[in-house]
């Protein structure tokens, strides 16, 4: 103990002379620390985390650090970065790194996939903050361990639900699993924000699909279902990541899937009666058969200056079946049973995602990489209970035609999503929506004005929207982060006295019922971000 008293005493001294210190002394002093205490707490004498560590001396840093970033925008070099990143390769690793991390106070960044839309899981958003962090990156604990007979799976929150899916269509080809679309989303965060995708409307989200979870909470523990308590593992499904602790991996029920499914892809234009299309299909698309999802992608079609509405569907069965449902209950879309294309459920997975045809499924378990192209983005969300008027869509292809790269995703509810209870998990968006839009505004170019041009675009995009979604609150969906939701006039995220404002649009009335836990497992805050759930002491009234 007095070793830890005295480390931790010297440690805070450095951080108040570092005003004077050059900033590389400071970060090296804290990396030593953190190594002492490492090798206190490590439970084998090799102290073999020490090749999972890497400091901006070492060669490796950059590659390991901005490997898995999808988004440039949180990848540039006026971007804070951490002082190490750890890739631990064993359960007492982790363990040991948070010990670590509490006794000395360090603020601490936990990835899985490299998804994440404010980049919260790898930097500080927050523009001169120079507070040091580290980030604890799971990428290594990816193992997919699946039970046919039983139809469950252990999954690693480092895999992508792309080797979620391959392992299990190794195993069986009438075996599946409902999460995203994108087959490099980290099991990790995407698990813990719900997780939907093109079976949403037959078995609902991926969180309501997890039976257990390995979690090592802040005092180090690791804890399973039976351990942590039923509160906790309610909170861990959709309450939102880095909030209670770092979950290591997750069991999941895995659902029946037919061995022939169906996809299509047809593409309207408002010349082709596209808006009066896209009218009807927001009635229409959350009272289809619960296997029948028809999802919309809208983009702008440049030189036409003309806008695609790309109708995106999975069928669960075969041809024969979808076309006379499209046929009797949605005509106008003119679908013909040469747009419907059969095949596995794994075989559409690769198509959906944008594989060409004939790809081999274990493609899934790659990575998607930049390759040092700039690929700048922003996502928000919204909820819609009532259909947009034809003039609201008019206005909303305005906003497309106007952007060269802006592109909006429209997802039918109903289904599944209505037979389940908005407090059964943390996700609250369950009966009365219609759909949930995505807007995503992407760009290549660097520099302040691209950025405030495109942010701008949907920013306003947003704003026209707000007649015709979802109100008091107006809900958003957790898994796409938006720093934009809770921030003060000066333009900087509220993290407590006005939580409740990003709380209850992401959570509605499980927000309190989150605080109880956060309050209840981390009362120090200790796992944190600028969107995580606070304990009560940090929520002002």
């Amino acid at each position: 103990m007095k070793n830890q008293n005295t480390l931790y005493f010297l440690f805070v001294s450095l951080i108040c002379l570092s005003s004077y210190s050059s900033n590389h002394q400071a970060l090296a002093y804290i990396d030593e620390g953190l190594k002492q205490c490492l090798i206190r707490n490590s439970q084998n004498q090799t102290a073999s985390i020490f090749n999972d560590i890497y400091t901006p001396d070492n060669s490796s840093f950059v590659s390991v650090l901005q490997y898995p970033i999808k988004n440039t925008r949180f990848n540039s070099s006026d971007n804070p970065k951490p002082f190490s990143v750890i890739t631990p390769k064993e359960e007492a690793e982790v363990q040991s790194v948070i010990l670590c991390a509490v006794e000395l106070n360090l603020r601490l960044r936990i990835r899985s996939g490299g998804h994440d839309y404010e980049g919260l899981s790898y930097t500080t958003p927050e523009k001169g903050d120079q507070t040091p962090f580290l980030v604890l990156d799971l990428t290594n604990f990816n193992n997919v361990s699946v039970d046919s007979a039983e139809k469950t799976a252990w999954v690693g929150s480092g895999a992508t639900v792309g080797d979620l899916y391959y392992r299990i269509s190794e195993k069986s080809k009438t075996l599946g699993f409902p999460a995203g679309v994108c087959h490099s989303i980290g099991i990790g965060g995407h698990f813990s924000g719900g997780g939907y995708g093109m079976m949403l409307r037959k078995h609902g989200l991926a969180a309501d699909h997890v039976v257990d979870a390995r979690l090592v909470d802040a005092k180090g523990k690791i804890l399973d279902r039976t351990s942590m308590g039923e509160d906790l593992f309610w909170a861990i499904r959709g309450g939102g990541g880095n909030t209670f602790g770092v979950v290591l991996s997750w069991k999941v029920e895995l659902i029946d899937v037919p061995e022939t499914v169906t996809t299509f892809h047809i593409v309207k234009t408002p010349e082709q009666n596209a808006t009066n299309i896209v009218h009807k299909w927001q009635s229409i698309a959350p009272k289809l058969p619960q296997e029948l999802f028809i999802r919309i992608i809208a983009i702008a079609q440049k030189p036409e200056n003309t806008v695609q509405a790309m109708f995106n569907s999975l069928y669960l069965g075969p041809a024969d079946t979808l076309l006379p449902i499209l046929q009797q209950s949605f005509p106008e879309l003119g679908a013909t049973r040469q747009d419907l294309g059969e095949m596995s459920w794994i075989e559409a997975l690769t198509t959906i995602d944008g594989f060409p045809k004939g790809t081999d499924p274990k493609a899934l378990t790659g990575t998607i990489v930049n390759e040092g192209k700039p690929f700048y983005f922003k996502g928000k969300s919204d909820y819609v209970k009532n259909p947009i008027p034809v003039e609201g869509l008019e206005g909303v292809w305005d906003f497309l035609r106007e952007s060269n790269s802006g592109l909006i995703i429209m997802s039918p509810y109903g289904g599944r999503m209505e037979e389940i209870s908005e407090s059964a998990i943390p996700f609250p968006h369950r009966a009365g929506n219609l759909y949930k839009i995505q807007y995503i505004m992407d760009w290549s170019e660097a520099g302040r004005e691209a950025y405030e041009s495109h942010m701008g675009w949907i920013r306003r995009l947003f704003h026209y929207c707000t007649p015709f979604v979802s109100k008091s609150p107006r809900e958003a969906y957790v898994n796409y982060r938006d720093l934009d939701i809770g921030r003060n006039s000066m333009g900087n995220s509220t993290y407590g006295a006005e939580s409740k404002n990003w709380g209850i649009k992401y959570f509605k009335n499980n927000f309190e019922r989150l605080v109880t836990v956060k309050t209840q497992v981390d009362p120090q805050n200790f796992f944190r971000n600028e969107q995580s759930i606070p304990p009560r002491s940090h929520i002002l009234n």
